[in-house]
């Protein structure tokens, strides 16, 4: 039986698959290449962060990462139709994504005795790194680029898990008050506008 952390990461694979072969859809891209975009999407942040812990990258252990990518592609196939007028749909796809990545991320971390500052970093790559390659797949201005709150969000969770890891709560709490952070300070951020200062300078 899949563990609690392993059915997180399912599902943050399948939503930032969507995320990624939805957009690829909106740029006209074949099954191939939007199959490729959803993938990057999904295992980029994951990689990245695998490689950085010295660990063997979690998709090259289980082919649940690539079989999540298809049925994210075939569920755009059957329903893309009515994914597209749904304007929000690729906003929600991304940030679930992205609060149970951060999760998984700075957990994993924690769990290989890495100290708090390693995870809430490690937390916050696998979030956004995995969309900053998609946009650049897409020909696209990365997220965390620009003034949305997109990885700072990522901060935030993690700084969150390691609260309350420090504090003693559960595993499991850790991950539901990290996931939630994550999840609230996107949406709220994109509902009221809030948005990181400007750094001005001369060109």
């Amino acid at each position: 039986m899949p563990t609690f952390v392993q059915i997180i990461d399912f599902i943050g694979t399948f939503a930032f698959a969507i995320s990624g072969i939805r957009l690829a859809s909106a740029k006209r891209f074949d099954w191939f290449g939007a199959y490729v975009v959803g993938l990057v999407t999904a295992i980029g942040g994951g990689t990245i962060r695998d490689v950085l812990l010295d660990v063997t990258p979690a998709w090259m252990l289980n082919p649940m990462y690539l079989i999540c990518t298809g049925l994210a592609l075939l569920w755009v196939i059957l329903f893309g139709k009515y994914l597209i007028h749904l304007h929000n749909t690729f906003f929600l796809f991304d940030t679930i994504g992205l609060a149970l990545f951060t999760v998984v991320g700075a957990g994993k971390s924690l769990a290989l005795g890495y100290p708090f500052w390693v995870a809430i970093i490690m937390g916050s790559v696998t979030g956004a790194a995995g969309g900053v390659i998609r946009d650049v797949f897409i020909n696209e201005i990365p997220l965390i680029f620009r003034q949305e709150i997109y990885a700072m969000a990522c901060v935030l969770g993690g700084v969150a898990y390691w609260a309350c890891h420090a504090v003693g709560l559960e595993e499991y709490l850790c991950q539901i008050v990290a996931g939630v952070t994550v999840f609230l300070t996107r949406i709220l951020a994109v509902k009221y506008h809030i948005r990181l200062p400007i750094l001005k300078g001369e060109a």
